[in-house]
């Protein structure tokens, strides 16, 4: 943690209390003391105790801590740019949270959540795709980063981006809000998917937000991946990356073949089931490989498999990706091994795994020998 002087631990109490869209007089009630008090705690000119701090962080929905912590830069700007009194949305509080989370683990486990390693692979020559043909070239070289073949399906997006220091959590936050968002951190970056949307939707946004975290897109809120136009080319351009990546050309080679032995119907479920992506997803790829004519497009879309489908047709359906909330791995990790390590509280842990893992789920602290409060004491 920095050095906090007076003046600016108030700026940022009133930073975080204009994100939080609350008036002075809102967390005069909410905490129980003047609006006054308020005001001078935010102009630096009256002191505030640890419990009103306590207080003020929790009306504001943020962490103690983050008004001593020196916030990511991709979060500066972003901020700067909105306006002091533009409130945040609720994306963009979620992945602010998430951030400070990550950064404070990385910070006493850098190892073990793998944020060093994973961004030094990148290299450094990726650039934004300008063109079709740019965006198909960064998703092959993305697949290739990934230690894919040509062909092979991304079986477990969230723990494939892991390894490039891209961390994925995912929570449902509705359907009338973003899609996902990225910020890139120090080293490494985050990325939050809007869980209510369904499994191939899910898997799609978070590859488009891997293209925006490999190109050095410091900080980036989708609201519809997938249904950009050249109105916005940027968007486009990674919307077919992300395709691409998901469903690579050389994944349907033979789509033709199993069309006619099929049926398309059936050809698609195939397809769709074994590369786990929507119907849409497939579509948009027939149709930028030009490998169905109109009709068969708007046909594939309208396709919908059921459990019947499951069953007769034999598909392997594993466990929802992104379902819910959920944290990436090598995060929870990290948080399993200071709580075992006794680095940080159980409370802390669970807090920090954000709901998914309950108090039994931790590790068991450890026993202690009846001898050892003598190394406490000096």
């Amino acid at each position: 943690m920095t050095t906090v002087n007076a003046k600016m631990l108030g700026e940022r109490i009133r930073e975080a209390r204009k994100r939080a869209d609350l008036s002075q007089d809102d967390v005069a009630h909410m905490v129980g003391i003047d609006r006054t008090a308020v005001n001078k705690i935010e102009a630096g000119s009256r002191r505030v105790t640890a419990l009103e701090l306590a207080d003020i962080a929790t009306a504001l929905g943020v962490r103690m801590t983050s008004f001593f912590t020196e916030p990511i830069p991709a979060l500066v700007a972003h901020r700067s740019s909105q306006g002091l009194d533009t409130s945040d949305s609720q994306i963009d509080a979620l992945l602010a949270r998430i951030t400070d989370d990550v950064e404070f683990v990385a910070g006493l486990d850098s190892s073990e959540i793998g944020l060093d390693a994973g961004a030094a692979a990148i290299p450094d020559d990726f650039a934004q795709p300008t063109t079709n043909a740019e965006a198909d070239t960064l998703a092959a070289r993305a697949r290739r980063l990934l230690g894919l073949t040509a062909d092979e399906p991304v079986r477990d997006l969230s723990a494939s981006v892991a390894t490039l220091g891209l961390l994925a959590f995912s929570r449902d936050i509705g359907k009338d809000t973003a899609d996902a968002g990225t910020v890139l951190l120090r080293r490494g970056g985050v990325s939050l998917v809007n869980s209510h949307m369904k499994v191939g939707r899910r898997r799609l946004a978070l590859a488009h937000e891997l293209g925006h975290y490999l190109v050095g897109d410091d900080y980036t809120i989708d609201w519809r991946v997938a249904r950009s136009d050249d109105a916005v080319p940027t968007e486009a351009r990674l919307d077919r990356f992300a395709r691409a990546l998901l469903l690579p050309a050389a994944s349907l080679t033979t789509w033709s073949t199993s069309v006619d032995e099929q049926g398309l119907r059936a050809a698609a479920i195939h397809i769709a089931s074994s590369y786990r992506v929507d119907m849409a997803t497939l579509a948009a790829r027939l149709r930028e490989l030009s490998l169905a004519d109109g009709d068969a497009i708007a046909a594939v879309r309208e396709i919908r498999t059921t459990r019947a489908d499951i069953v007769e047709m034999n598909l392997h359906v594993p466990l929802e990706e992104l379902a819910g909330t959920t944290v990436p791995g090598p995060y929870a990790r990290a948080v399993v091994r200071l709580v075992r390590d006794e680095r940080i509280s159980r409370e802390r842990g669970l807090e920090l795994l954000h709901g998914t893992f309950d108090e039994s789920d931790l590790p068991q602290p450890r026993t202690r020998r009846s001898d050892e409060i003598w190394s406490f004491v000096s």
